[in-house]
């Protein structure tokens, strides 16, 4: 990877974020000239002297940062934070954070983008319409399919669905929709994985995987014909197998991911392995994306006790992604 910066977004003002970028660089100032935070420098300033953190500000001027100091592209808060309490006058200044982030990496400003948590009731609550982060980036980044994809170490796993209610999901999963979403995660782990030839394991919707038709058709008359037409072009793809089974080693141990159909199947097992050490990522974008595993943890803003363990490994998977991207001539 060349010297260009990643964009940080700290997220929620009222949450951890702040917090987390403030005790990272603390803890390795000698990554503050790899990252660029985008937010508030007041908002900031106010929540290092909470923390006890002495890191000088400077402003970024869009090609230089400088070691030792927070580089900061600054974003101006409606209203001052009042940490771990939401206002929904300042949904907006999280969502212009973002927008500054995806703009500044399509543009090569940044090598990539590292996302702090966001409360999406707030922002709805601010009467604007937001499911998530994997959403908005795909809107703002012109893309109909993305794949939200989360990663500990030993354990890849992608959603054919994200954030839908679960009496809807059998519905979304369509023959064009499971081509979109494989095609994508197949080119990304090569692309941003650096993965020759990626080994990817396909969960089936229903348990047992369908018996055989007995316990629903979805395997046999969506996902079976599409993995085979896969299989035809020479993809590794494995599956469908049932989710309860292929969460075991003999199946992890020689895969590159796991393609699960729904949030709730493939999320679980992730979090249980890796929750503290795992990072979400976006595939199928122009860019690079990483986000911590975790929530705004609106009790722990100001303490001091937030966890940067997530936060360090999403900017080191932002990194490594970064640098197979550019071989690829992005």
């Amino acid at each position: 990877m060349n010297n260009t910066p990643l964009a940080v977004t700290p997220g929620e003002p009222a949450g951890i974020g702040p917090d987390l970028c403030l005790q990272y660089l603390s803890l390795h100032p000698e990554t503050c000239a790899e990252l660029v935070i985008i937010a508030d420098p007041d908002m900031l300033e106010r929540r290092a002297r909470m923390l006890g953190v002495a890191l000088p500000i400077r402003e970024f001027n869009g090609t230089d940062t400088c070691p030792n100091v927070l580089n900061v592209l600054p974003v101006t808060l409606k209203t001052e934070e009042q940490p771990g309490q939401l206002n929904p006058e300042n949904s907006q200044y999280v969502l212009d954070t973002l927008a500054a982030a995806v703009d500044g990496s399509l543009s090569g400003i940044f090598a990539g983008l590292v996302t702090g948590p966001v409360q999406k009731s707030v922002i709805n609550e601010a009467g604007i319409p937001f499911s998530g982060h994997t959403e908005f980036l795909a809107e703002r980044c012109n893309r109909e399919h993305v794949v939200m994809m989360l990663a500990t170490p030993g354990l890849r796993v992608a959603l054919a669905t994200t954030h839908l209610p679960l009496m809807d999901v059998p519905a979304a999963i369509t023959r064009p929709l499971l081509t979109s979403i494989i095609s994508i995660l197949h080119e990304d782990l090569q692309t941003k994985f650096g993965i020759a030839n990626p080994h990817i394991i396909v969960a089936g919707l229903n348990p047992h995987a369908g018996e055989s038709g007995h316990l629903g058709r979805e395997e046999l008359d969506t996902i079976i014909p599409v993995l085979d037409a896969f299989r035809q072009n020479g993809l590794q793809l494995q599956g469908p197998l049932p989710a309860d089974t292929l969460f075991t080693q003999q199946y992890l141990d020689h895969t590159d991911a796991v393609l699960a159909m729904y949030h709730d199947q493939g999320l679980p097992v992730l979090k249980y392995k890796g929750f503290g050490n795992a990072v979400n990522i976006t595939l199928g974008l122009p860019i690079i994306r990483t986000s911590v595993d975790h929530g705004t943890a609106l009790a722990l803003a100001g303490s001091g006790k937030a966890d940067t363990g997530s936060l360090h490994y999403a900017i080191a998977s932002a990194r490594e992604m970064a640098g197979h991207w550019s071989r690829h001539g992005h």
